[in-house]
């Protein structure tokens, strides 16, 4: 009488310990075939994409610091606005790279490149984008510029048009936002005290309706992290009246600008007076930074603009 229910504690302990070998030994076998099924899928997602290299080049005894991705004499190279980094492209490379050499750069006072207290011209950043340029062993470019970054690309293109296959335009502008009173008055507002307040109020009203939380908290990171100096000296070269003439840009130029009031009507007009070869794209539901909001279709414009015209090929 005492002995049947050891027995059938016994049978089942034993049950209970084999079914768990089995489970154990099922879950092993998935765990296999899962890597190995997801091993050639990874393989092949680095192979596209090439990883990213940091390098610094040197200008003026200066570091600045770049990306790179890829290999080849000719290159997409991603030039950023007033007080932002390299990062904001990051939504970009991965497409990017997968067709093309790919550059993305920190200017002069951003990012980690060096932040010495001197003028933030249009000019320096374009000598800073050739110093980039001759380091990566790279001939010709294609520009994307975003804001600032398209200032800084016609300057470029003045300086050296031989390297220059062709710009991107992205929300940036190609003759000055108001007359010297008014920049005046908008750059006294970053000398005071209260220049954070001022950017924090600036980049709320450039933001669209698709730009996240978490986008916006990098924004404001990279404004708060560039120094006062750079911050109101960049903003003085862009005010500068010698960089807005009406010299033309006679390489293939795309225009991807956000609808707004700040574009004048006859915004088209104007930029098909200084680029004849123009793709034009106004963009409604996106702010400043459309890039970041809308990534992909973005990819696709660019990707569309450089298969028009033959750019980067392989």
């Amino acid at each position: 009488m005492t002995t049947r229910p050891k027995q059938s504690f016994a049978i089942r302990n034993t049950f209970i310990t084999t079914r768990r070998a089995q489970v154990e030994l099922l879950l092993l076998v998935l765990t296999v075939a899962v890597a190995f099924v997801s091993a050639p899928a990874a393989k092949a997602q680095k192979a596209s994409a090439p990883e990213g290299k940091s390098h610094y080049a040197k200008l003026d005894g200066n570091r600045i610091h770049y990306q790179s991705y890829g290999k080849g004499r000719e290159a997409l190279v991603l030039i950023h606005g007033w007080t932002c980094n390299l990062d904001y492209w990051r939504d970009q490379v991965p497409d990017f790279a997968k067709r093309n050499r790919v550059i993305a750069i920190d200017l002069p006072g951003h990012g980690q490149s060096d932040k010495p207290q001197i003028a933030y011209s249009m000019e320096l950043f374009a000598r800073a984008v050739d110093a980039v340029l001759r380091d990566a062993h790279v001939e010709r470019a294609v520009l994307v510029g975003h804001s600032m970054g398209t200032p800084i690309a016609r300057q470029f293109y003045r300086k050296y048009p031989q390297k220059t296959l062709a710009i991107v335009i992205v929300d940036g502008a190609l003759r000055p936002f108001g007359d010297k009173k008014l920049m005046d008055g908008f750059i006294a507002g970053f000398r005071g005290p209260n220049y954070k307040e001022a950017g924090k109020q600036m980049f709320a009203g450039m933001a669209g309706p698709n730009l996240s939380a978490e986008l916006k908290e990098r924004i404001q990171a990279s404004f708060l992290n560039t120094p006062q100096y750079v911050v109101v000296s960049a903003m003085e070269g862009m005010a500068d009246a010698s960089i807005w003439g009406q010299d033309k840009i006679n390489v293939p130029v795309l225009a991807v600008l956000a609808k707004s009031p700040f574009w004048p009507a006859d915004t088209e007009q104007f930029y098909r007076s200084i680029a004849p070869s123009l793709d034009f794209q106004m963009w409604d539901g996106v702010g400043h930074f459309l890039m970041m909001e809308k990534p992909k279709p973005f990819d696709d414009a660019v990707i569309a603009f450089l298969n028009k015209n033959s750019l980067l090929k392989k």
